[in-house]
C-alpha cells in the first residue's frame, strides 16, 4: 500500500496531478536540484529542531521505516501523559508524522512547525469577507486540517486541537550564535538533519522566537465550507479520499491547465529531455490540448512577461501566441501591454531582431553622469538570528561588489566587501565600505531591480532605531537616503540626490532581446545580449579581463566568451567549481560544489557561520562568494557596454 503522506498531499493541494509524477525517477523534477529551496528547507530545519526545545522531554521517532515509526508511536501514546516529535499516525492509507505531539489524558494537541513568518500585528488567516483563506496561508493550513482529520480518525475518542507554530517576527534572539546551533548535517545517505550544540542553554531559549497559533476554527471553515474546495468544486474530505486512492492505485488525476503549469517542478528542460528524462509538464498539455512536440517549440501565454490573464486566456483556448492578436492585448493601453504585444509580434514575424528604442535610451544615457558605478549586494534573512536582539528573517548584508567605468570606456573592479568573521551582524559595516567607495565623486550608480533600494532602506530602519551607540549614524543615514528612494510604505519620504538608476527598468522600457524568452532577469537578459553583440563577442573572447586592460579582484587572464553550439555559453556556467579536493571537506557541506545564485549564495554564508568548517571549506566559500558577486556586477557592465555601442557607435 503506497500512503497519501501530508507531504503528498500538499503537493497535490498544488495540482493532483503531480501525485501521478513523484518519485518516479524517469520524471524530471526541478524541485531536488534548487538552491532556493534548499536554502528554505535548511531553515526550516533549523526552526523544527528549535521548536522541539520549548517541548523538552520528548521522545523522537527517528526511525524512517513505516510500521516500526507506527509501533514506536502507538507504545509511547499508551502513556497517559507524552510528549513525541515526529509521531507517526496512520488511518487506512493516510499516514502523517506531526511535528510534535502533546498528549494530557485524553486531550491531544497538535503542532504543525513552520518556518513561514507572522507578524502579530496584522495575522489575519482570511479575505476579507471571511469566507476563505488567504492565498498565502492556503498550504500551511490545509496542511494542519489534514493532519487534524488524520489524527481525529485514527483516534475518535480523544479530543484532538491543532495548532500552526510559525516565526515570530515581533520577538528577538536572547542571545548571539542561537542559529549556529542548531547545525545542519548529512547522514551517509545523504539526508539532511540538525545537530544540536551541547553548548545550548536555558538562555538560549529564555525568548521564544515561534508563536503557537491555534487553527480549529479554520481547520473547520476548510472542512465544513467551500473554503476548503477546490477549482473543480470538490470538498476538501472528499479531495483527501480522492488523492489516496489515486496514489495507492498510481491513476493520474486529469490535469486542469493554469497560469501555474509554468513553474511546474516536473517540467523538463532541453537538457533533461536529452538524456532520457521524461517531461509531466508536456504530457498534460499534450493530454489537455492534443499537442504534439512541435507545438511546444513555439511560446505559449505561459511565457507571456507580466500578464496577469493567463488563465482566462488559457481557458478561451488562446495558448499559443499565433493565437493571440493585438486586439486581445490592447497594447495602447499601457507600457506592460506594449511590451507584452512587442514579444507576442516578434514571435509571430519570426522576427529575431533586438528591438530598442534608440532615442528614449540615449535621452536616458545622456543623462548619466561619469563615472558610472555598478553595484550588487548579497544578502539573507534567517528564522533563527545570528545574533542577540535581532528579530527572525532581519535582512542581513554581507557582501556587496562594485565596478566603475570611466567617461574614455575604462572598466575598473573598483572594490568588494564581504563579511566572513563569525558572530558579527555586518549591516552598519556594509554600509560603511559602500559609502566609502561611493562617496568619491558624484558619478551615476546602477543597481538590477530593486533588492538593493529595499536592503539599504531596512539598514537605514536598523540604524534609526538601534539602542546601541553607533557614532556614524547620522552619517550612514545621510548616505543611505542619498542614493536610495523611500520606500513606497515608508512613513519618511525621500528621493536621494543620486538615487540609483534601476537597469531592469532601462531593460523594461528601452530593450527588447527575443532570445530572452519575455524574462528580464539579468541571468536571462547577460547570455541573450552576449550573444547579440558583435562588439562583446569581440572584445571578451581575448583573455582581457583580470589583466592591466581591466582590473580585477577575484580573476586573471580571464575569458568570458566561450562557444557552446554555436552560441555563447551563459557566462555563469564558466565559474570555477569549488572543493576540488574532496578528502579536506567534512558533513557540513553537500556535494554541490556550484555557486552561481543567490540561493546557493545564501547558503553558502550561512554555512560560514558554524566554527566547525575548516580553513579550506572556509577559503573556497569565500573565492566563490567573491567571483558570483563580482561576475554580477560585471553582467551589469557588459550589458552597458551592448547598450552604449548600439546608440552612441554604430554608424
Amino acid at each position: 500500500m503506497k500512503y497519501l503522506t501530508k507531504s503528498k498531499f500538499k503537493l497535490a493541494t498544488e495540482c493532483p496531478t503531480k501525485l501521478f509524477y513523484t518519485g518516479k525517477k524517469q520524471y524530471a523534477n526541478t524541485s531536488l536540484d534548487n538552491p532556493f529551496l534548499e536554502a528554505l528547507a535548511e531553515g526550516g530545519f533549523q526552526v523544527g529542531e528549535l521548536a522541539k526545545q520549548y517541548f523538552p522531554g520528548g521522545h523522537n521517532i527517528h526511525t524512517l521505516n513505516y510500521d516500526e515509526a507506527l509501533k514506536q508511536t502507538n507504545k509511547l501514546l499508551e502513556q497517559d501523559e507524552v510528549v513525541i516529535y515526529e509521531a507517526a499516525i496512520k488511518h487506512n492509507n493516510l499516514f502523517i508524522r506531526v511535528d510534535i505531539l502533546v498528549k494530557r489524558g485524553n486531550y491531544i494537541k497538535l503542532y504543525e512547525v513552520k518556518a513561514k513568518s507572522i507578524d502579530l500585528t496584522d495575522n489575519s488567516f482570511l479575505t476579507k469577507n471571511g469566507k476563505k483563506v488567504l492565498a498565502k496561508w492556503k498550504p500551511y493550513l490545509f496542511d494542519i486540517a489534514f493532519q487534524r482529520y488524520v489524527v481525529r480518525c485514527a483516534f475518535p475518542e480523544s479530543v484532538v486541537t491543532a495548532y500552526l507554530y510559525l516565526v515570530n517576527k515581533n520577538s528577538t534572539a536572547p542571545t548571539s550564535g542561537l542559529n549556529q546551533k542548531f547545525q545542519i548535517v548529512e547522514d551517509k545517505n545523504r539526508r539532511k538533519g540538525i545537530k544540536v550544540s551541547s553548548s545550548l542553554n536555558d538562555e538560549d531559549l529564555s525568548k521564544e522566537l515561534l508563536y503557537k497559533v491555534p487553527v480549529d476554527e479554520y481547520c473547520d471553515l476548510i472542512f465544513d465550507t467551500e473554503a476548503g474546495e477546490d477549482e473543480r468544486g470538490v470538498s476538501f474530505k472528499k479531495r483527501i479520499n480522492e488523492y489516496a486512492k489515486s496514489y495507492d492505485k498510481d491513476i493520474k488525476i486529469k490535469p486542469i491547465l493554469s497560469k501555474e503549469c509554468g513553474d511546474c517542478e516536473f517540467k523538463a528542460s532541453q537538457e533533461d529531455l536529452d538524456s532520457g528524462k521524461i517531461s509531466g509538464f508536456h504530457e498534460c498539455w499534450k493530454q489537455q490540448l492534443n499537442w504534439s512536440d512541435k507545438d511546444f517549440e513555439k511560446p505559449n501565454v505561459l511565457n507571456l512577461w507580466n500578464f496577469r490573464a493567463k488563465d482566462k486566456f488559457i481557458q478561451e483556448g488562446k495558448i499559443k501566441f499565433s493565437d493571440i492578436y493585438e486586439e486581445d492585448i490592447k497594447p495602447d493601453e499601457s507600457p506592460t501591454k506594449a511590451r507584452q504585444w512587442l514579444q507576442i509580434e516578434k514571435v509571430k514575424n519570426n522576427d529575431e531582431s533586438v528591438w530598442l528604442d534608440t532615442d528614449g535610451l540615449k535621452t536616458e544615457m545622456d543623462s548619466w553622469v561619469f563615472p558610472l558605478h555598478f553595484i550588487d549586494f548579497e544578502t539573507t534573512a534567517m528564522a533563527i538570528p545570528f545574533n542577540q536582539g535581532r528579530r527572525p528573517y532581519e535582512g542581513i548584508a554581507f557582501q556587496f561588489s562594485h565596478h566603475i567605468v570611466y567617461e574614455d570606456g575604462r572598466i575598473e573592479h573598483k572594490g568588494e566587501y564581504i563579511n566572513t568573521e563569525r558572530g558579527i551582524f555586518p549591516n552598519y559595516e556594509f554600509v560603511r565600505q559602500l559609502k566609502e567607495q561611493l562617496d568619491k565623486d558624484q558619478g551615476t550608480i546602477f543597481k538590477y531591480s530593486n533588492h538593493e533600494n529595499t536592503y539599504l532602506n531596512m539598514i537605514y530602519v536598523q540604524l534609526q532605531s538601534e539602542q546601541a551607540d553607533v557614532e556614524d549614524k547620522d552619517e550612514l543615514c545621510d548616505f543611505i537616503k542619498s542614493i536610495t528612494k523611500s520606500k513606497k510604505d515608508s512613513v519618511e519620504k525621500w528621493c536621494g540626490e543620486r538615487n540609483m538608476v534601476d537597469m531592469l527598468e532601462v531593460v523594461k522600457d528601452y530593450y527588447y532581446n527575443p532570445a530572452t524568452g519575455g524574462s528580464n532577469s539579468i541571468k536571462q537578459v547577460l547570455p541573450a545580449t552576449l550573444n547579440s553583440s558583435d562588439y562583446l563577442k569581440e572584445k571578451y573572447s581575448k583573455p582581457i579581463y583580470g589583466t592591466d586592460e581591466i582590473s580585477s579582484k577575484n580573476f586573471k587572464d580571464w575569458t568570458w566568451f566561450k562557444f557552446e553550439d554555436g552560441t555563447v555559453k551563459d557566462p555563469y556556467k564558466l565559474l570555477p567549481l569549488m572543493f576540488q579536493d574532496a578528502d579536506k571537506c567534512d558533513d557540513l557541506l553537500n556535494d554541490n560544489n556550484e555557486l552561481k545564485d543567490g540561493g546557493a549564495a545564501m547558503t553558502a554564508y550561512a554555512r560560514m557561520q558554524f566554527e566547525q568548517m575548516g580553513d579550506y571549506e572556509r577559503g573556497e566559500l569565500t573565492n566563490s562568494l567573491l567571483k558570483y558577486c563580482e561576475l554580477d556586477t560585471f553582467a551589469m557592465v557588459m550589458i552597458y557596454e551592448a547598450w552604449r555601442e548600439m546608440v552612441y557607435l554604430t554608424v
